[in-house]
């Protein structure tokens, strides 16, 4: 007589026997657990002095309580704050539009090439750009189209008019967007490379079957298996929005002044470090990551609206 298998429900582990279990891979881990603690969450306990009247010589703890009065700039609409905030989401907004979909479009020519060494090739050169400082890549910038660059060296030599770009404060947002493509475009592309070589070669020979195009293969095979790692990349950059470059800005920020050039980073920077008013610095850097969070967790809950994992699972 045959008896039907049953399949026993899988027991679940106790976190003690968890533990035991991974405890290699736990103690790999410590390390950068402990890192993560020491610079990223031990230093938001800093952030009381938001609420304080914060003096460096008196310290934290004797500092006088000062309630919601270093917030003053943000509700009742600082002319400095309200300034540097426009110039943030303007650069938020360019870098939406043009930095972020860049990586996504450069690993799609690069997926396409045939060559493999070719390939390989391209890719060594556009990673280069990412491992210059800020430093490197500013003056490289100023001796290409700084007014005596080699641009406007070329255009003298020629008796054709100079062009003024570095130091055009009509131009300064422009310029700071192509940086950071020119500098961080080509390692961007290395996640979406990765989820391309994931995507399934039959699913190609299948459309190509069909009769579909390199363009509808694109739209109907290529973009969906993107879609998880755009989401996924997209809500962490909308966390990061309002960060928009502290060292590439406050290198350039001399020459074409504070009206165009200031953003929250660099207000914190000038009024905290520079102004000494460390609890309205304290402030505002507390409030944009707060709008960070709640902007991930919004767009978070989008994304499961719409079937997608997002940052996290439900």
């Amino acid at each position: 007589m045959l008896q039907r298998n049953k399949t026993r429900p899988q027991q679940q582990l106790s976190l003690g026997r968890r533990l035991l279990r991974d405890r290699v891979l736990l103690l790999f881990a410590l390390p950068g657990i402990a890192l993560i603690i020491a610079f990223h969450y031990v230093p938001l306990l800093g952030n009381v002095i938001a609420f304080k009247d914060y003096q460096p010589f008196l310290g934290i703890s004797a500092s006088d309580w000062s309630g919601w009065e270093n917030f003053s700039v943000i509700f009742n609409g600082d002319p400095a704050f309200l300034r540097a905030l426009k110039n943030t989401l303007i650069l938020t907004s360019l870098q939406s539009i043009f930095v972020f979909p860049a990586p996504i479009l450069l690993a799609l020519l690069l997926n396409s090439l045939f060559s493999e060494r070719i390939k390989r090739i391209a890719q060594s050169i556009l990673y280069l750009p990412h491992f210059m400082s800020w430093v490197i890549v500013v003056a490289l910038f100023q001796q290409m189209l700084g007014g005596s660059g080699l641009l406007n060296n070329y255009l003298r030599s020629h008796d054709l008019s100079t062009i003024d770009i570095i130091g055009n404060s009509e131009l300064f947002h422009v310029l700071l967007t192509s940086q950071i493509i020119w500098k961080d475009t080509g390692w961007a592309t290395i996640l979406f490379l990765a989820a391309l070589s994931q995507i399934d070669s039959q699913l190609y020979e299948a459309a190509s079957v069909d009769g579909a195009s390199r363009m509808k293969q694109l739209w109907h095979v290529t973009l969906p298996g993107l879609r998880g790692i755009i989401i996924l990349l997209f809500i962490l950059r909308l966390g990061d929005s309002l960060t928009v470059g502290f060292e590439q800005i406050i290198l350039q920020q001399q020459a074409v002044g504070r009206d165009v050039s200031e953003v929250l980073d660099t207000y914190v920077y000038n009024n905290g470090v520079l102004g000494g008013a460390w609890g309205v610095a304290a402030a505002v850097g507390l409030v944009k990551g707060i709008v960070g969070v709640i902007l991930v967790l919004t767009a978070n809950k989008v994304a499961h609206i719409f079937g997608e994992q997002g940052v996290y699972q439900r």
